[in-house]
């Protein structure tokens, strides 16, 4: 029994007009049906692999996100960020770790937690204003002065946490500020 149907449709594949004579005809003719198919195929393999690769990708991730204790490496693989980046984050107790041997530890819970609370994107202003330059040594008039070293110079600024004023590409520390230290 032969159909009667005549259905204006487009190819899939070269897109030109054709009568198809069933519903669910795609293709003007074999051969533009048969590199559709292939066409299909070879986007279902992309399609597959691209698949695998992202699962290949977040596997180590999520694997990450189930251990409590993350070294700096595994740390930076999950947060996305450089060892200096999360050093930093220790150094300046953004972000809590401990020493077990040589290993540095860091916990998920304080991984989780540093999201939790908002930090200010810009450093904070200093409550107190700027000192003119006549009561403020240069980093250079210090060592020179006091005959200190710049290690030395810079833990004792570090370890007191004395603020420094930028003046150019100078930095400059009020007299007041360091002199009760480099006198004794």
């Amino acid at each position: 029994m032969s159909s009667k149907i005549r259905l204006t449709r487009i190819c899939q594949y070269c897109g030109k007009q054709f009568e198809a004579r069933t519903t669910v005809t795609r293709c003007c003719s074999d051969q533009c049906a048969k590199r559709f198919y292939k066409v299909k195929k070879r986007e279902g393999k992309v399609e597959a692999s691209n698949e695998e690769t992202k699962a290949i990708i977040q596997r180590p991730i999520e694997e990450l996100k189930g251990k409590d204790f993350l070294s700096i490496q595994d740390a930076c693989k999950l947060l996305g960020v450089s060892r200096w980046t999360l050093w930093r984050a220790i150094n300046n107790q953004t972000l809590l770790a401990a020493k077990v041997g040589r290993r540095t530890l860091i916990r998920r819970t304080d991984i989780d937690r540093l999201f939790e609370t908002p930090i200010p994107l810009q450093r904070q202003e200093a409550t107190q204003p700027e000192p003119a330059l006549e009561d403020c040594y240069g980093l250079t008039e210090l060592r020179e002065k006091f005959n200190v070293s710049d290690k030395t110079l810079y833990s004792l600024i570090k370890r007191h946490n004395i603020p420094k004023y930028r003046r150019g590409k100078f930095l400059y520390i009020a007299k007041s500020d360091i002199e009760p230290l480099l006198d004794s």
